[in-house]
């Protein structure tokens, strides 16, 4: 009887074992990558305050830029564009000064860049003086017009 037993006990065992590997064969592929370019995904805050840590953002945008330009940005595809031809330096983005004279108020405002660009992790942060300067310093771009 116990012959039987230990062979009954080793036959489930081998039915449980052959069940699970056909399981993992007959599953599901993973599927392939949905795009061959590297990632270009950002957030882009606007925030008041001198220091990226501690400003209370009052503005926040999604920018991604790969494969194809899209998020919460009112014009992805011109600030994607601005970032490719910057070779994703911000601060090229932001030395534009337009004439437009600013008042000497001390009223700071934090701009950050923050995510991931094409492939690369990237944090980025300026600050100026106030609204206006930053408007100056800013104009021509569409990266933080937002």
């Amino acid at each position: 009887m116990r012959y039987f037993h230990t062979l009954g006990a080793t036959a489930f065992a081998t039915a449980t074992g052959l069940a699970l590997i056909g399981s993992a064969f007959t599953g599901t592929a993973q599927a392939a990558p949905a795009s061959l370019y590297a990632p270009s995904a950002l957030v882009l805050t606007i925030g008041e305050g001198e220091d990226p840590a501690s400003a209370s953002v009052t503005r926040a945008v999604t920018l991604t830029c790969a494969p194809t330009p899209s998020g919460s940005h009112p014009a992805p595809e011109e600030a994607c564009a601005e970032l490719e031809a910057a070779d994703g330096d911000f601060t090229s983005l932001t030395d534009s000064e337009d004439g437009n004279p600013c008042t000497r108020e001390w009223n700071p405002v934090t701009i950050t860049g923050d995510g991931v660009w094409q492939g690369r992790r990237v944090t980025w942060s300026a600050t100026y003086g106030n609204p206006c300067e930053l408007r100056a310093r800013t104009a021509d771009g569409a990266v933080f017009a937002f």
